[in-house]
C-alpha cells in the first residue's frame, strides 16, 4: 500500500501515469465512493484534470496539491465548449508533456463523447488509457432501488439516449422495434423530449399503464425518485419539477423498488419482500 500527499491509501502495484499522456477516466453517477481505484490513482498523479459538469465536486478535493482543475462541461441548452476544443486542449496539455486526466460522468464510452476524444488522441499521435467508470444507468438506477435486470421481469435491457447531436429525438433510433423487443428501456438525456419519447413507444406496442421510474441526481444527498407510468411520465415529471440530470426507466423492474429502495428503508422505509407479486402464484403452482 503507498500514501501519498493527501494521506489516501492506494494498493501498490497501480500504473504510473506517464507525462505527455491522456486518461479518460469515468467518474461514476455522482458519489464519490463510487470512484474506481484506477480513477482515484490518476487523480492523484494528474498535473490537469479537465472535468465535465456532472462530476461531483467533492471528487476534485483528491487532486493532488498544485494540479490544475480545468471546467469543459457540456449541458444541452447552456453555454458549452465546442467538443472539437476540447479534444484539442486534451492535446495541447499532453504534448506540453503534462500528465492528463479527462474525467467525465459516468463512463466515458457510455454516451459520454468518450470515443469521440480518445480517437482524436489518435491523430495526434497522443498515447492515451481509458478507465471505465459505473454509468449512471446501472448505478444511478441501483441507488434508486431499480435493477436494470431481474429474471422475472427482462432478459435483455436497451440503453438509448434522448437526442441526438442535433438535439432532437433521434431518428436513428428504431422506436417501434425497441418497443417491441425490449422489456425495459433506460434512457440518458430524455427529459427534454420526453413526452416524444414516451409517445413514440406507446404507438410502437407499449402500454400506457407500464411503470417508469424518473431519478433526478442519481446516488447524490439531493437524489429524487419518480414513480410513474408511461402515459403519465412527462406530466408528472412536469408537475414535480424533476429536472436534468436524471435517468428514465420504463419496465417492469420499476416496481422492484417497493422490494429493493434500500436508501429508503435507511430513513424507515418498509420494504415489501415480494413487489412483483410471484409468491403466490409460485405457490398455487408448486400446490397443484
Amino acid at each position: 500500500m503507498n500514501i501519498n500527499e493527501n494521506h489516501t491509501v492506494l494498493p501498490a502495484g497501480l500504473p504510473e501515469f506517464e507525462p505527455g499522456w491522456v486518461w479518460l477516466a469515468g467518474a461514476g453517477p455522482g458519489d464519490p465512493g463510487l470512484l474506481t481505484l484506477h480513477a482515484l490513482n490518476g487523480l492523484r498523479q494528474a498535473d490537469v484534470v479537465v472535468f465535465d459538469a456532472l462530476v461531483d465536486q467533492s471528487i476534485l478535493d483528491w487532486v493532488k496539491p498544485g494540479a490544475v482543475t480545468d471546467y469543459a462541461g457540456k449541458r444541452g441548452g447552456k453555454p458549452s465548449p465546442k467538443q472539437r476544443d476540447i479534444t484539442l486542449k486534451l492535446i495541447d496539455h499532453a504534448r506540453e508533456g503534462k500528465r492528463v486526466l479527462r474525467l467525465k460522468g459516468g463512463d466515458p464510452f457510455v454516451f459520454g463523447r468518450g470515443g469521440e476524444e480518445a480517437l482524436g488522441l489518435v491523430e495526434a499521435g497522443v498515447p492515451f488509457r481509458i478507465i471505465p467508470g459505473i454509468t449512471a444507468g446501472i448505478g444511478g438506477l441501483a441507488y434508486a432501488g431499480i435493477p436494470a435486470t431481474h429474471r422475472d421481469c427482462n432478459q435483455a435491457v436497451t440503453f438509448l439516449t434522448g437526442h441526438d447531436q442535433t438535439g432532437l429525438t433521434p431518428d436513428a433510433v428504431n422506436w417501434d422495434g425497441i418497443a417491441k423487443g425490449s422489456p425495459v428501456i433506460v434512457m440518458y438525456m430524455a427529459m427534454k423530449h420526453l413526452e416524444t419519447i414516451a409517445g413514440k413507444l406507446i404507438a410502437g406496442g407499449r402500454s400506457v399503464d407500464e411503470p417508469v421510474g424518473i431519478v433526478c441526481n442519481a446516488s447524490l444527498s439531493s437524489q429524487e425518485v419518480l414513480e410513474t407510468t408511461l402515459g403519465s411520465c412527462f406530466a408528472d415529471a412536469k408537475a414535480a419539477g424533476i429536472e436534468p440530470p436524471a435517468i428514465v426507466c420504463v419496465g417492469e423492474v420499476v416496481r422492484l423498488r417497493k422490494g429493493l429502495d434500500w436508501l429508503g428503508a435507511l430513513s424507515g422505509k418498509v420494504l415489501e419482500s415480494d413487489p412483483l407479486g410471484l409468491r403466490a402464484n409460485r405457490h398455487s403452482a408448486d400446490a397443484g
